[in-house]
Parts: structure tokens; C-alpha cells; sequence
């Protein structure tokens, strides 16, 4: 018979002739208590760590100043090495913050000799980033991998904060970038002040109620934005691990913008020193630095010195469809529900009848809410859009992580986005005029320094936006910007978005709407006759 493994100090001598023993809960319930080499284990979830202020460790540091391990990298190098130890994780983490150089060691062999870059997922920042402008913000946020919360121009009434690029200086244009953001601040204060009246007098309930004041202010303020430039002063809190952090201070390092390389090295000053053996490959490579470069004189070679002319704006354009997408979805349920493979479920699925097939999809949403998330089979279908988008519409698109965005810069050529209250109130002449004069800025500032341009064009400027979702993400898009709570700009790409899509695929996007149109639509879809 075989001997009883030795338990670790402190526990009791285990069976050897079981692997599984019953435990007896406080209700009297069986549950299970699985045993290894190290003693009776019951399921546990311990937290292992949580974000504390830099302020309260710098304290605790000064107070404690022989502590070494105050750094992510332990919490890296005790989750590396699960998967070669069998020591449980509490003691792992354990070794690792009292061997904080063996810890660091093992983190650069195992991410950067081994190719584990995974490891430093675990080590986690939150950074404060401040005194920067809308357009950098843009360039941050491309990175999705991290969490982002930024001072918002729909409920901060903004002043006269704006980054002058280090490249409008030397390109000895500061005076002329200067007054022309002048008169767009000027500009902005002016219209916030007759939306803000024009509002509370369109909303005489809500206005009756003074809860309601900072509601209706944010509406004027929303659409004051619209001629705010892209040189805005703003501030982010940011939460990131450190295989992003690496990545951003690497790509940003590349940018020809100097106001996202400046920005790469106070984000390397601020984590390098805190996790060493996971910040550690930081220069820009040629892939970073040449291919967006190459790319664009190939393109040029291509199109020749006289491209076609540019076709008629079209502000939500479908350009791509799974082919097929209902099947696919329907074939993807049968098969999640299934033991068939994949091939003999879209057969199945191509033979079912149009009843058949509105009968399983509406058994996979018929328990929705609007709080819940499409089916993860509905990831199966994909929808490719080209949006032409305002800088405003646009700061809120980038926030959907899970699509595929890629861009071109902002074109004057496609015209403004302008708010129908400014229209109201008589302004539009007047915020058309300021957008042409801006137009001139932005010619001249492009002429001597095309990387800087956009710095002043405004939130009304619009972009060229390539977006890639799946039916899934579609509905997560209906559900908070098609939505009537959202901000008007987003909320009617997003609705053009839908319409679209469900010309495409009917059936998967049977309850694609927003949140405050979701009961209606799940009553006509189940009650109905739809």
C-alpha cells in the first residue's frame, strides 16, 4: 500500500488511497475537497492585490525605505511560474516578493528570452496624464489593451488651455496658430452662451426642476464643443498593464509628432524604474518608425500623380458582409448546442425554412434584456463600415475596443458636422465663417508642417474611419449609442450603422436597438407579428 504523502507543516496527514474527499458545508451540502502534495485544498479565490495611491506607497517607502518590493513584477513572477510549479500560487507570490532580483531575473527571461509577453499583463499602472491635447488623446486611446477615462468637453466648460506643437513653433508660426485659436475659444464661450438659454427654453419641464441645471447646461456645452480645436488641453486617467505600457512607449516613440514622443518618454519615466524587468524594449524599430511612410509613397506610385476624384460623401457607407451572415449565425448556434462539426451545421442551416430559422434565433434572444450581451455566436458575422465622422463623433467610436478601426486624417474636403441647435439659434453663418478661417490656419500650418495641421482644426472636422464590428458588437453599439441618452452625433451614425446592418442580416440583428427602444422592439419581434 502506498504511504501517506507528507503534508506541508500545519495541515493534516492525507489519505493516500483518495484523491477526492467529501467536506460537510455548514448547511449539511457535500462539496468536494481536492487534494494534492501540499495538504486538503477547498476552491479559494484570494485576492492577491489591488490598485493603492502612488501617494500612500511613496509614504509607506519613506517610512519603510528597506522594503524592495513594493513593484508589480513580484505579482508577474509568481503567476509566471504556475505553470512549472507546483507550489500553490499564496506561496509562489510569496518567494517572489522576497527575492525581488531573482523575481526581476526570471520576469526578462521569461517575457523577453522565452517570448511569454503575457507575464506582464499581470503588473498593472494607473497613471494620471495631464496637459495634453485632444489630438495626442486620439493617438493614446488607439491602444486597446487599457482602460481610459478623460475630462469630458460635454460636462466641463472649457477655458482658454491649449498645446502650442513644438513644430508650429519652429515652423515660426506660434503668432498665427495662437490667434486662431483665439477666436475659436472666443467663439466657443459666445455660443455656449446663447445655447445655454435656447435650451432651457426648449425644455421648460426639465427646467423647472433645478436638479435638472447641470443637465441642460451639458447639452449647450455639447454642442458648444464643435469649435473647439484639436489642440484642446485635456487630461486622462489611465489604467494599463505593462506588456501596453511597453508597446505604447515603443510606438508613440515613433510618431512625427512631438508632442506623442515627448509623451512616450514621461510614460517611460513614470514605469520604468517601478517594473525594470518588464518596461525594457522601449525604441521605436524600423517596422515603427518606416512603414507608415513606405506605405504611403507606394500608395502614391499607385494612385499615380492624377487619382481618381473623390466620390460624394456618404456618412455611413456598408462596404463589407460575411456573406451568408444569418446562416452562419444559425450554424453557429446549432453548433454550440450541437456535437456536429461546423460544416454539417451550415448545411443544416442553409436547408432550414425561413420559419425554422426565425424560430432558433428567436430562442437564443427571447430571454434578452437590454442589459445583456447578443450571443457570443453572433461573433460569427461581421460587418466592415466606412463612417464619415466629426472629431466629436469620432472621440466616442475609438472607445469601442472590440471593433477594427483604422483611419485617414481629418479633411477639410468632407465637410462640417454641425449641431442642429447652432442652426436654431442663427448661428451657423457664424460657426461656418470661424471653420473657414480656421481652413486657412490649417493650409498654412500644413505647408511648412503637415504633421501639426490637425492640431487646429475643430471638433465639427470630420475623418474617414474604416470600422470593422461583429453582429455582437453591433448590438453593443445600438445599445449605448443608438440609445435616446446618447449625444446626438454618435447616436445617428449609430443608427444609420444598424439600419444598415440589419438590411444585411435581418435576422441576427432582430434586436439591435437602443436601449430605451428595446422593450417596444422585443414586443413587436415576440408579441407581434415580425
Amino acid at each position: 500500500m502506498r504511504q501517506a504523502i507528507q503534508p506541508m507543516p500545519g495541515t493534516a496527514p492525507i489519505p493516500a488511497d483518495k484523491n477526492l474527499l467529501p467536506s460537510a458545508k455548514a448547511d449539511g451540502n457535500v462539496m468536494p475537497v481536492r487534494i494534492n502534495r501540499w495538504g486538503w485544498m477547498k476552491m479559494k479565490v484570494i485576492l492577491a492585490g489591488h490598485n493603492i495611491d502612488q501617494e500612500i506607497i511613496r509614504e509607506f517607502r519613506e517610512e519603510h525605505p528597506e522594503r524592495q518590493d513594493l513593484t508589480p513584477e513580484t505579482v508577474a513572477a509568481a503567476y509566471a511560474r504556475i505553470s512549472r510549479y507546483p507550489r500553490p500560487v499564496t506561496e509562489l507570490r510569496a518567494i517572489a516578493r522576497g527575492e525581488v532580483e531573482k523575481a526581476r531575473a526570471s520576469n526578462r527571461n521569461i517575457v523577453f528570452e522565452m517570448g511569454h509577453s503575457s507575464i506582464a499583463e499581470h503588473a498593472v499602472f494607473n497613471l494620471d496624464v495631464l496637459a495634453v491635447s485632444r489630438l495626442l488623446v486620439e493617438e493614446i486611446e488607439r491602444f486597446r489593451l487599457a482602460s481610459y477615462t478623460e475630462k469630458s468637453q460635454r460636462y466641463v466648460l472649457f477655458q482658454d488651455d491649449f498645446v502650442i506643437p513644438a513644430e508650429v513653433r519652429e515652423a515660426g508660426l506660434e503668432e498665427t496658430f495662437v490667434a486662431a485659436i483665439r477666436r475659436q475659444n472666443g467663439f466657443y464661450h459666445g455660443l455656449y452662451e446663447k445655447l445655454r438659454p435656447w435650451v432651457f427654453d426648449r425644455n421648460p419641464e426639465l427646467a423647472a426642476d433645478p436638479k435638472n441645471r447641470g443637465l441642460l447646461e451639458g447639452w449647450a456645452k455639447e454642442d458648444a464643443r464643435y469649435c473647439l480645436p484639436l489642440a484642446t488641453e485635456t487630461q486622462l486617467g489611465m489604467t494599463v498593464n505593462a506588456r501596453t505600457v511597453e508597446l505604447m512607449i515603443r510606438r508613440l516613440a515613433a510618431s512625427p509628432l512631438a508632442e506623442a514622443r515627448d509623451y512616450s518618454r514621461n510614460l517611460f519615466d513614470a514605469t520604468h524604474a517601478v517594473a525594470p524587468s518588464l518596461v525594457r524594449y522601449t525604441e521605436p524599430t524600423p517596422y515603427d518608425l518606416e512603414t507608415l511612410a513606405a506605405l504611403r509613397k507606394e500608395t502614391a506610385r499607385i494612385l499615380g500623380r492624377s487619382p481618381a476624384g473623390k466620390e460624394d460623401v456618404d456618412l455611413v457607407r456598408l462596404v463589407d458582409v460575411t456573406p451568408e451572415a444569418d446562416e452562419k449565425v444559425l450554424a453557429a448556434l446549432l453548433h454550440s448546442a450541437s456535437d456536429l462539426p461546423f460544416a454539417g451545421c451550415l448545411e443544416i442551416a442553409a436547408r432550414m425554412n425561413r420559419e425554422e430559422k426565425g424560430s432558433l434565433i428567436k430562442t437564443a434572444l427571447r430571454r434578452m434584456k437590454a442589459y445583456d450581451a447578443a450571443p457570443r455566436e453572433f461573433e460569427q458575422a461581421a460587418l466592415t463600415f466606412e463612417l464619415v465622422i466629426s472629431a466629436t463623433c469620432f472621440a466616442q467610436v475609438k472607445r469601442h475596443r472590440m471593433a477594427g478601426i483604422t483611419v485617414q486624417g481629418y479633411d477639410p474636403g468632407l465637410g462640417l458636422t454641425v449641431p442642429p441647435a447652432v442652426t436654431e439659434i442663427g448661428m451657423e453663418g457664424a460657426f461656418r465663417e470661424l471653420c473657414a478661417r480656421t481652413e486657412e490656419t490649417w493650409e498654412e500650418i500644413r505647408r511648412r508642417s503637415p504633421a501639426a495641421a490637425p492640431y487646429i482644426l475643430t471638433n465639427a472636422h470630420r475623418r474617414r474611419v474604416l470600422m470593422r464590428v461583429s453582429a455582437r458588437e453591433l448590438y453593443h453599439l445600438a445599445r449605448v449609442r443608438a440609445d435616446g441618452h446618447a449625444q446626438w452625433d454618435i447616436r445617428e451614425t449609430a443608427a444609420r450603422m444598424v439600419a444598415r446592418g440589419q438590411e444585411a442580416m435581418p435576422l441576427t440583428l432582430l434586436l439591435a436597438a437602443g436601449k430605451d427602444g428595446f422593450d417596444a422592439l422585443y414586443t413587436r419581434v415576440f408579441d407581434g407579428n415580425t
